[in-house]
């Protein structure tokens, strides 16, 4: 039998990854993507890090860079952020926008994200997905 857990009720949830090129990841995401800045910090315990607004939701993204120098985790073909985009303009210009300031399409570990979806690699190599649909409800 299933058990169904009642939901919890998280205020925030920030997904957060380290880098070795922090500068460049802010290119990236905010001038790139469009991302909102919502916070940074610089020498915490050693870090440095950012933080991006996701549009339109109490998730956000965390970049951390350590003064030490450390290489960042080498991601995996299917080490994904996938944003669900309805309009396809909206993802054409966000994609000539990203190949402009040289970033170029990756062809995605899973070919179910071919199918619909833009895929490019951010200056980790971690994947950026462009999915051209509305989403999936958990309703």
């Amino acid at each position: 039998m299933r058990h169904r857990f009642s939901q919890f009720h998280a205020a925030q949830i920030r997904i957060a990854r380290p880098t070795g090129r922090l500068d460049q990841i802010i290119r990236f995401y905010e001038e790139g993507l469009g991302l909102e800045r919502i916070g940074e910090f610089h020498q915490h315990n050693g870090f440095d890090g950012v933080m991006f607004g996701l549009p339109h939701t109490d998730y956000h993204l965390e970049f951390t860079q350590h003064e030490e120098e450390r290489p960042a985790p080498v991601p995996h073909p299917d080490s994904l952020l996938v944003f669900y985009v309805p309009s396809e303009e909206e993802i054409k210009a966000i994609t000539a926008k990203l190949k402009s300031m040289g970033y170029r399409e990756a062809e995605p570990g899973n070919p179910y994200w071919s199918h619909g979806g833009v895929t490019i690699e951010d200056p980790d190599g971690w994947r950026i997905v462009f999915m051209n649909t509305k989403g999936i409800s958990g309703k």
